[in-house]
């Protein structure tokens, strides 16, 4: 019976330490700017990517007209954001610089290299105009350095959505490189998501630094709109992408629909994974007539269940992500930013969100 009883311990010890734990999120705070403040004659406003860099926050601004980005002091403890104090703001703007001047520069993600402090950006370009996307990198006073070479697939403008291009980007983990998301599928990929499931797979790029060209690249499917259409505008799209350990992302997609006023956001944060089955579509020009596997994915948050704690129970664009503090219980946070698109389609917020992430 003495035998029978260990071997039944045993047993239990075993299987609690194969037992995966699983990654989850958990609300801290929210913390919401004033409208238009006024900083350096210029308006904060149209956050559109977040990054961490020695004590500092990078935000990019969602401004095609006077592209630049904010360095911004962001005081966390005790669980809260306490106060958010901007520094300074860097413009894009050399007149003389052929690569400002030939492209359109429509950024939307930000990150800073921890041992260069040069500064990456991802622009959506223009595809009306017929201006592709692009991957660059400054310096910290905003001065060009390099623009990165696209893969094939995504230089094709006839395949490319307006408004659905790069979106996110985000440091790898091991430093040898970075992440490019798209927020839509290309045409020849799949169709944008609806009220019934769809293929609607997005193109996630992995960029070698050493090489500076595009090593490999895997498809993310989005998923369908869940809510009740009021008006004409319904789209759902990847905003934020961040790598949290090698292979393994936090994956923000917003839908936005019209005619719901301030409360036509639904914001859901997954995790999304890579392992030996995610196929490499780097050199696949069309997904439609294509097998392949994606990311795996699932859902973390759905800010439908957090909306008690939130300003007049809004959830914003949210369309920023970064590593925040570590806190005293030794859990990772990241934070999240809204871009309030400077006011001009009615009342938005500057929303700052934290969040705790922690294994089960």
């Amino acid at each position: 019976m003495k035998n029978i009883c260990t071997l039944f311990i045993i047993t239990i010890v075993l299987f609690s330490c194969s037992v995966k734990k699983q990654t989850s999120l958990k609300f801290l705070d929210e913390y919401v700017l004033q409208d238009s403040i006024q900083f350096k004659n210029t308006i904060i406003g149209g956050l559109s990517g977040i990054d961490y860099s020695k004590g500092l926050y990078y935000l990019v601004v969602d401004d095609a007209r006077s592209p630049r980005f904010l360095k911004a002091k962001i005081d966390i403890h005790q669980n809260k954001i306490q106060s958010i104090n901007f520094k300074d703001v860097v413009f894009l703007n050399d007149s003389s610089e052929v690569f400002y001047k030939e492209n359109a520069l429509d950024l939307e993600s930000i990150f800073i290299d921890e041992e260069t402090q040069e500064v990456y950006f991802v622009s959506e370009g223009s595809i009306r105009k017929n201006k592709l996307p692009t991957v660059f990198k400054t310096d910290d006073k905003g001065n060009f350095v390099k623009e990165f070479q696209l893969p094939n697939n995504l230089t094709n403008l006839k395949a490319i959505k307006h408004n659905a291009v790069f979106e996110g980007s985000s440091k790898s983990i091991d430093k040898k490189g970075f992440w490019v998301a798209m927020e839509g599928p290309l045409k020849t990929d799949g169709e944008e998501p609806t009220f019934t499931k769809t293929s609607s797979p997005i193109r996630i790029t992995y960029f070698d630094k050493n090489s500076q060209k595009a090593t490999k690249q895997f498809a993310y499917q989005l998923e369908h709109i869940t809510k009740p259409a009021k008006a004409n505008i319904n789209l759902n799209g990847l905003t934020a992408i961040l790598e949290y350990k090698e292979n393994n992302f936090f994956i923000i997609e917003r839908t936005y629909q019209s005619g719901y006023g301030s409360y036509g956001n639904i914001v859901r944060v997954f995790e999304a994974s890579i392992d030996k089955e995610t196929t490499n579509v780097l050199e696949i020009d069309s997904l439609k007539n294509t097998k392949f596997t994606p990311l795996k994915k699932r859902l973390l948050l759905n800010f439908e269940d957090v909306k008690k704690h939130l300003t007049e129970r809004i959830i914003d664009n949210i369309e920023g992500i970064t590593f925040g503090p570590e806190l005293e219980n030794g859990n990772k946070t990241i934070l999240l930013i809204s871009d309030d698109n400077f006011q001009i389609y009615g009342k938005q917020l500057n929303q700052f969100i934290l969040l705790e992430i922690s294994d089960k």
